[in-house]
């Protein structure tokens, strides 16, 4: 029996759920979900394992003109992903029309040579008329190998979308061990676990302003314990008292939140420490871009 391989990236405007179901897929959460738009930054991989195949599942920043230098890093990311994969998974909503957004995104794709699945997702937030009219007007541009509506959320028409990935992967090794679903390393997951509850807990821009840094992770083997110690950075001191809440309200929400994630993630206990530090404008500082992590 042969043995299918290959890399898989996951693309669309911000929040058309990339995230939900690239976790859905790999069972684990490796990427962070959130309401908000822009919820990912960097290309994260899932690793799933299937008698026969795997597949490195990519999911990419929301495709959308940027507005800083943050913004042009999460662009850049998500093309060069797109020049690397074998198969592209573009995600859609049941609207009635094709957008701006999504006609810039098809103008990007027609450029690429690698075969691209159209998945219309939220089809449970839809009714039937809805979806066939959002279906006919994607099927006649003539530009999808195949068009799979779904929920990611509801886990409806998975297996299918998998089998047509499966037939576009080429034969290849095992790019990862079987029991790894993803090659972020646990500081990092464990920051973009803390950015989601921020995402989750404050409003309106403050959560773009923020980013998050694991400054250190040790297992306390006498207790069983892992201690994680953390730092949240904003860009103005009013969003500092924000984050922080009344009486620290918000940002022990926040880490209780964040920590129970954590402890399903690591399989151990998990004893968290968090900082709130300001580093003005640091979305536009190439310096700062690169300590938190994006860069290429």
């Amino acid at each position: 029996m042969t043995f299918k391989s290959g890399f898989v990236a996951v693309v669309g405007r911000p929040n058309v759920g990339k995230s939900t179901l690239m976790n859905r897929l790999i069972g684990e959460k490796v990427a962070i979900m959130s309401s908000k738009p822009q919820t990912t930054r960097n290309s994260i991989r899932g690793v799933l394992n299937r008698p026969g195949s795997q597949m490195v599942l990519v999911d990419t920043p929301g495709l959308h003109r940027p507005k800083n230098k943050l913004g042009d890093f999460m662009m850049q990311s998500a093309m060069n992903t797109l020049a690397d994969v074998d198969v592209i998974l573009y995600l859609v909503e049941p609207e009635n029309d094709i957008g701006p957004g999504d006609r810039y995104i098809m103008e990007m794709l027609a450029e690429i040579k690698t075969p691209v699945i159209l998945v219309i997702n939220k089809i449970d937030l839809s009714n039937g008329e809805q979806l066939d009219h959002c279906y006919g007007l994607y099927e006649t541009t003539g530009r999808f190998q195949r068009i799979i509506p779904l929920s990611a959320t509801l886990g409806v028409n998975l297996e299918q979308l998998l089998r047509e990935l499966e037939a576009h992967l080429p034969e290849g090794p095992r790019y990862f061990p079987e029991d790894m679903i993803t090659d972020q390393p646990e500081r990092v997951i464990m920051a973009e676990l803390i950015r989601e509850k921020v995402l989750q807990y404050l409003e309106q821009e403050i959560p773009h302003g923020v980013a998050v840094m694991t400054e250190r992770m040790r297992l306390n083997e006498e207790k069983q314990l892992m201690e994680v110690q953390a730092t949240i950075f904003c860009e103005k001191k009013s969003h500092k008292g924000m984050i922080i809440g009344k009486n620290g309200r918000k940002l022990k929400g926040i880490g209780k939140s964040a920590r129970e994630d954590m402890e399903r993630f690591l399989g151990v206990k998990v004893y968290l420490e968090l900082w709130v530090k300001v580093k003005e404008g640091w979305r536009d500082q190439a310096a700062s871009l690169r300590d938190f992590g994006y860069d290429e």
